[in-house]
Parts: structure tokens; C-alpha cells; sequence
């Protein structure tokens, strides 16, 4: 019999009504008494936070990976319960911090809460367990039947069941009354001794790019954050006409800052090197995300900027994979 953890934060899962509308409220011991009794597992609880997951912050994150780092040796698998809202931010941070394991951590929550009569977060809590007793390693989030590489996953929808889906990646497996079919086979599995790195700076700006940007905005963040991120536009393209960003990108950079250069669009990643737009902004320091999604490379880019600050290495860390963050095709073709 498997012998599985039960941590939770809070979120809709565990909301309850309250006069300024729905806020987390139900404990752990709450939340475990709606698991079906089976004789698959033996599962133990713990509160963890008892949070809307729009108040998660870096600091939590280090606290859930501490708290499954202390318990691994006793356990054979985890299952965190989660808000949807930032879930993605967290399953990737905890990828990155617990690496080289050789047990199954599992990310789940709900779009309703899980007393109410119509609600997804009985099945949802119930495959994450499921999931959880399987010979597998790594972070996954799991929603809806569906098994997402936790660099990979991203909340595509405020309200339907099927909110997560798994960009530019396959999805692991699906589950289905209680059985787990693998997309691709059983994920290999190299024994190991768990890796706990919770070292994270959390000054990193996200900056989504529109028509009619100031360039002075770039000013402004200089010297309150370390780097930045930037969504441009297609396959990553920054605008050097009118208003020039692109020369605001140079001056943070000869500055110190790490800019990385990332896309709006959700899949197929971005290409810099396909464009005049693209090409010129390449000829500097730029992290290149690739096909990395928004929410993993900004929970990568403050794990590798706990460790270094020098830009050559922040790019060599931040454009290695790491727990399937990156495809090696993608890789090689941007390469």
C-alpha cells in the first residue's frame, strides 16, 4: 500500500462563502474526508496556507518545496492542492527546486469549490491521488483527467472544468475512472537522490508589449528589478521605429539586466532569427525562450538569479532544459 501526503493551500477547492464572496476555508482534515475510501493508499494530511492562490507568493513556493523536501523520505508520493489562478507558476517553481527525485508530486485544485453539488474537485483531488501512487518522478499538475509536465501547464479557461491545458508539450497521461493511460509510455525514471534548490530572487518585471509602448517605460524599471521579461509579438520581434524599444533594451542590458525575449503567442514558441525585427534585437545578450511558456520562465529566470547574477550564466542555465521546460527540437532548430 502506498503511502501518500496531502498538502494544501487553499484556493477554490477549499473555499467556503463568506460575506465578501468565496474564500478558502476548509482545512486539510476537510478536504480529506471527500477522498472515495480505497485500499490503494494510506494518505496523510497537513495544512500548509489557507490562501487565495492570486496572494501566492516566491516565499510560499519555497515553503510547500521545503515541506515536501522534509517528508520525501517518508512518503512514496504527494498531492498538493492548489488555486487555479497561479497553480502553473507554482508547479513550475517546484520543478525547479526539487529536482532528481524519484516520487511523484502532484498539483490539483478545482474551478468549484468541493462541497458544492456540482463540482470538479472530487475527481480532480481523486486522480491527483491516483497519480500519486504511480512509478513516476517529476512535478505534474493534474486537472480534469488530464496529466500536465508541470513546466508545461497554463490556465487556459476562468470557469470550465477543462481550465489547464499542456502547451507546446504532450500531455503525459489522461486518467479515467481511476486508470491512468500514458500518452507517450510510462515517463522514464533515473534513480536519484531529490535535489532541494530553493534558491529564488524574485526581482523579475513582466512586460507584455502593445502598439504606441513608451520606450521611457524601460527607465523605470531600471534598478528596481534584475531583469525582465518581455511578451513581444509572433515570433519575437521588438519595434525599432517611432517608438524605440530596442535601444531601451540595449541600454538595460550594457546596464547589467538580464532581458529575455519571449512571445504572446501560446504555442509554437518564438524564433528571433527569422525577422529583421527579430535579428537585431538577437545581436545582443537576449535569453531566448524558445517554446518555454510565460509562467515557467518566470519562475526559472528567479531560481537562476538566486544562484548567479552574471548574464552569461543566467543564459546557459536559463536556455538548458530543465524537468521538460524546453524542447530539444525547438532547441536545435533555434540553436
Amino acid at each position: 500500500m502506498k503511502r501518500l501526503l496531502l498538502l494544501t493551500t487553499g484556493g477554490t477547492i477549499a473555499s467556503i462563502e463568506g460575506k465578501d464572496g468565496l474564500a478558502p476555508g476548509m482545512t486539510a482534515a476537510d478536504l480529506f474526508n471527500y477522498l472515495p475510501h480505497t485500499r490503494d493508499y494510506h494518505m496523510e494530511y497537513q495544512t500548509l496556507m489557507n490562501i487565495d492562490s492570486t496572494n501566492m507568493q516566491p516565499e510560499l513556493w519555497v515553503q510547500i518545496a521545503e515541506t515536501i523536501a522534509n517528508n520525501y523520505d517518508h512518503y512514496d508520493g504527494f498531492v498538493v492542492t492548489h488555486g487555479t489562478d497561479t497553480m502553473a507558476y507554482t508547479s513550475a517553481a517546484l520543478s525547479y527546486m526539487l529536482q532528481n527525485g524519484t516520487k511523484p508530486i502532484v498539483i490539483t485544485g478545482s474551478q468549484v469549490p468541493i462541497h458544492y453539488d456540482k463540482t470538479d474537485a472530487k475527481k480532480n483531488i481523486a486522480d491527483a491521488a491516483r497519480l500519486a501512487c504511480e512509478a513516476i518522478a517529476g512535478v505534474y499538475v493534474v486537472f480534469d483527467g488530464r496529466v500536465i509536465q508541470g513546466t508545461r501547464a497554463v490556465k487556459m479557461r476562468t470557469k470550465s472544468y477543462d481550465a489547464f491545458e499542456s502547451i507546446n508539450h504532450p500531455y503525459v497521461a489522461f486518467i479515467d475512472r481511476g486508470e491512468v493511460r500514458y500518452h507517450q509510455g510510462v515517463p522514464s525514471m533515473e534513480k536519484g537522490e531529490l535535489k532541494l534548490d530553493t534558491s529564488l530572487c524574485p526581482d523579475v518585471f513582466l512586460l507584455k508589449l502593445y502598439p504606441g509602448m513608451k520606450p521611457e517605460l524601460l527607465d523605470r524599471i531600471k534598478g528596481l528589478y534584475q531583469s525582465v521579461i518581455i511578451e513581444s509579438y509572433g515570433n519575437g520581434g521588438i519595434p525599432f521605429e517611432k517608438r524605440d524599444l530596442l535601444s531601451k533594451i540595449k541600454e538595460l542590458i550594457d546596464s547589467g539586466m538580464v532581458v529575455a525575449i519571449t512571445t504572446q503567442c501560446l504555442e509554437e514558441g518564438e524564433d528571433l532569427f527569422l525577422y529583421e525585427v527579430g535579428r537585431k534585437v538577437a545581436q545582443n545578450l537576449i535569453i531566448l525562450s524558445r517554446d518555454m511558456n510565460t509562467e515557467a520562465m518566470v519562475a526559472k529566470l528567479m531560481w537562476t538569479l538566486g544562484k548567479t547574477k552574471d548574464l552569461q550564466e543566467v543564459k546557459r542555465i536559463m536556455e538548458t532544459p530543465i524537468a521538460h521546460d524546453l524542447s530539444l527540437e525547438h532547441q536545435k532548430e533555434s540553436g
